[in-house]
């Protein structure tokens, strides 16, 4: 079986690390994904994808990415369900981030003599 699921996007907020009770670092971003083909009003669309990074990818995202940084992310399908206040069932599809590059070009200060 193959689950592997590649996007290239930028995060729609700045990264927030968590770490959980055991100590592990966790990150929830979403990523926006432009489609390929233009709508009726000759625009590009995007889908919001919910990714979740966990350790040391978690970490350097947190530490080097804000809203708006362009990323690659390469990781799985998840999809898990809980009930909700209302006793409803809720469903989430989430990409389990393997890992995280970062696309954006390195800023370059320069000085005037």
């Amino acid at each position: 079986m193959i689950n592997q699921v590649t996007l290239v996007g930028r995060l729609t907020k700045d990264p927030e690390l968590r770490v959980t009770q055991e100590g592990t670092s966790i990150v929830n971003v979403t990523v926006a994904v432009n489609r390929n083909y233009k709508n009726q009003a000759g625009d590009y669309d995007a889908d919001f994808v919910l990714c979740t990074l966990w350790n040391k990818v978690a970490e350097n995202t947190a530490q080097y990415c804000n809203k708006g940084s362009l990323v690659g992310i390469t990781g799985r399908i998840h999809t898990r369900n809980y009930e909700n206040q209302d006793r409803k069932k809720v469903y989430v599809t989430e990409v389990i981030a393997e890992s995280v590059r970062f696309l954006d070009p390195k800023k370059v200060e320069h000085t005037i003599p």
